[in-house]
C-alpha cells in the first residue's frame, strides 16, 4: 500500500452535518442539523428554471456569473442595505455560501497568518483557515445573550492578525449584530490592514421586528469586507448551491483569481432563473414573516410538551 503524505486536516473527520443526517436517516428521526426545507421552493421559480433548461441555456456561465443576476443582487443590497456594489467588478455568482468562504480564506490567508472566529460557529471556518497555514484565534460568545466583549476580542489581536470571520445573523445562536458591535469592530480595525469575511447567509430570517445589520452599511468596514450571502437559504433550494460574495473591485479581483480555478462558474440555467425570480423583490422581502410564523409555531408546540 502507498504511503500517504501527512495529512493537512489529521483531526478533521466527516463534517457534523453529515455525521447527523446519517443518524436521523437511521434512526427515522427528525433531522435539526442542517437547512433542509420540508416545504416546496416556489413554483414560479421552479418553473424559470425549466423554461431556461428546455430553453438550451446549458453551457458554461462567465466566470465572474451573469450580469443579470448580478444586477438584481446589487439592487438588493442598495435596498436592503444602502449600499452600492458595481454588478460587473464587484459581485462574484459561487456555487454555495461554503465555496464564496472557502475561496474568500484560500485568497488571502497565508502561513501563520491570524484569524479570529467567533464560536459556535461554522464549521468550515477553522479547517479552511488550518489548510492554507492560518492560524485560529476563538473568541467563544457565551449563553444566553451571546454578547460580544470587544475588549476580550482586542486582546486576540496582534500584528500577524489578517482577518475577522463574522457569521451575522448568527447560526446557531440566532443573535444579530446590533450598531454598537460595529462601531465597536470599525474601531478595532482602523488603521489596520486587517479583512473581514462577513457570512450573512441568513439575512433574511431575522425575528421580532429587528433588524439585521450588514457589514457593508459601514464604509470603514465595507471597503474591508468580503459580504458572503448564499440563493439556498434565500429561496429554499439547498441543493442548487448557488450564493455570492460582495466585495470591493481590489478584492474581488483577488478572490476571482482563486476562484477561476475552483469552480470556475456556476450553473447557468438556474442563474438565469434566480435573475428572473428577483426582478420581484416580493420574492424576498417576505421572508422574515415567512420563518417567523414558522419559528413561532415550533416555540409554541415545545412549550406545550415541554410543560
Amino acid at each position: 500500500m502507498i504511503q500517504l503524505p501527512l495529512s493537512k486536516l489529521s483531526h478533521i473527520g466527516t463534517t457534523i452535518f453529515s455525521q447527523m443526517t446519517q443518524l436521523a436517516h437511521e434512526h427515522e428521526a427528525i433531522n435539526l442539523s442542517q437547512g433542509f426545507p420540508d416545504f416546496m421552493s416556489d413554483p414560479e421559480l421552479l418553473g424559470h428554471a425549466e423554461y431556461f433548461i428546455k430553453k438550451g441555456f446549458n453551457q458554461y456561465a462567465p466566470m465572474g456569473g451573469i450580469i443579470g443576476l448580478k444586477e438584481e443582487i446589487a439592487k438588493k443590497i442598495e435596498h436592503s442595505h444602502q449600499a452600492v456594489y458595481h454588478p460587473e467588478s464587484e459581485i462574484t455568482i459561487t456555487a454555495g455560501g461554503t465555496q464564496a468562504i472557502f475561496t474568500a480564506i484560500a485568497t488571502f490567508i497565508r502561513k501563520d497568518d491570524e484569524v479570529i472566529i467567533f464560536e459556535p460557529a461554522y464549521d468550515c471556518y477553522e479547517p479552511t483557515v488550518e489548510l492554507f497555514g492560518g492560524i485560529v484565534k476563538r473568541f467563544e460568545m457565551q449563553a444566553p445573550d451571546y454578547s460580544i466583549d470587544w475588549n476580550a476580542v482586542k486582546s486576540l489581536m496582534s500584528e500577524k492578525t489578517r482577518m475577522v470571520i463574522l457569521n451575522n445573523p448568527n447560526n446557531p445562536s440566532g443573535r444579530i449584530l446590533k450598531e454598537h458591535d460595529l462601531q465597536e469592530l470599525t474601531a478595532l480595525v482602523k488603521d489596520t490592514s486587517i479583512l473581514i469575511l462577513s457570512d450573512e447567509v441568513y439575512e433574511n430570517i431575522v425575528f421580532d421586528c429587528k433588524q439585521h445589520l450588514s457589514i457593508c452599511r459601514y464604509p470603514e468596514l465595507k471597503e474591508r469586507s468580503l459580504v458572503v450571502a448564499s440563493f439556498g437559504k434565500l429561496f429554499h433550494v439547498t441543493g442548487w448551491k448557488i450564493g455570492y460574495c460582495a466585495a470591493p473591485k481590489n478584492l474581488t479581483d483577488e478572490f476571482r483569481k482563486v476562484h477561476q480555478f475552483n469552480v470556475f462558474s456556476v450553473n447557468m440555467p438556474l442563474q438565469l432563473a434566480l435573475a428572473e425570480h428577483m426582478k420581484n423583490p416580493d420574492h424576498y422581502l417576505y421572508l422574515n414573516q415567512f420563518f417567523q410564523e414558522k419559528r413561532d409555531f415550533l416555540r409554541q408546540g415545545v412549550i406545550q410538551y415541554a410543560f
